[in-house]
């Protein structure tokens, strides 16, 4: 039988495996070292990128603050962050009323992308640093899946849903080395986690398909890929329950151009493709 947490994924997601959930890199916000936009702005821009996706029909939208560098760790982060990031993700969700929107802030402010969440009416968030401490760009970062979801409750937030980076990408593991990667997506299903993300090494570097297969054969809750999803690879990530795609859809294929409409409806248009043909479940159930 699907867990409970698969069944809620369902609910929210409408496909079974392969929802394609589009990246939307939020400009530089207030007090952040390349911010030259004002907050309207920001958020029309976000809007526009939104409507993109919208004509493209994915499956879902996901915002991240990645244009704040150098991050911060969350207890630097200031409230100006978290509360423009409240309004554009509003804005947001008012174009997909009904389809899931989801949240990152940058680096690990996992209850401040929480807190954004619930004020924003946003279905999941993606969470670093749920369980094992790694050190990333920013420092040692250390676990939180214990502090994150007992904030998850006193908010009555227990309907949105927290993905996790486990071995996340720009960070070193070497602490946790004697802890594969399937060992740490069991320890985050343990922890309540309800979604692992799977990622390559860096933003846009292709995931591996044999960790994300192992990693499907090891646990019971949804399985995303994170990185390096490209229109010419997708037939090898589409058993995973969603993938994450943010630079294969900018001109280049880089991150910090702007988004192409012709390579988001390309990309989609081979998933409608690819979609019908059946994959082998590698997931316990």
């Amino acid at each position: 039988m699907a867990s409970l947490i698969l069944e809620k994924f369902w609910g929210i997601f409408k496909h079974k495996t392969g929802n394609v959930i589009g990246m939307i890199h939020i400009k530089a916000l207030p007090g952040t070292p390349q911010n030259s936009h004002s907050v309207q702005d920001i958020v029309n821009i976000a809007c526009q990128e939104a409507t993109l996706y919208k004509n493209a029909n994915v499956d879902a939208v996901i915002l991240e603050n990645m244009h704040d560098i150098p991050y911060v760790q969350s207890s630097k982060i200031g409230p100006e962050v978290t509360s423009v990031l409240t309004v554009v993700c509003h804005e947001v969700k008012r174009i997909f009323p009904n389809i899931p929107v989801g949240i990152q802030v940058l680096a690990g402010a996992n209850k401040e992308a929480l807190a954004i969440a619930k004020a924003a009416g946003l279905q999941f968030i993606r969470a670093e640093g749920f369980v094992y401490a790694h050190v990333a760009d920013e420092g040692l970062m250390n676990s939180c899946a214990g502090e994150l979801m007992r904030y998850r409750r006193q908010i009555d937030g227990e309907h949105i849903m927290v993905f996790t980076d486990i071995k996340k990408k720009h960070s070193s593991h070497a602490i946790t080395n004697d802890v594969d990667i399937v060992n740490t997506a069991q320890a985050a299903e343990f922890f309540l986690s309800d979604g692992v993300i799977v990622t390559g090494d860096a933003t846009g570097k292709a995931t591996s398909s044999t960790e994300v297969k192992a990693v499907l054969g090891g646990v019971n809750i949804p399985v995303l890929v994170g990185s390096g999803v490209t229109k010419d690879n997708f037939h090898l990530y589409k058993q995973a329950h969603a993938l994450i795609v943010g630079s294969h859809f900018k001109r280049s294929g880089h991150w910090q151009e702007e988004l192409d409409p012709l390579r988001i409806q390309s990309f989609m248009e081979t998933v409608r493709q690819v979609r019908h043909i059946p994959v082998e479940s590698t997931m316990i159930l």
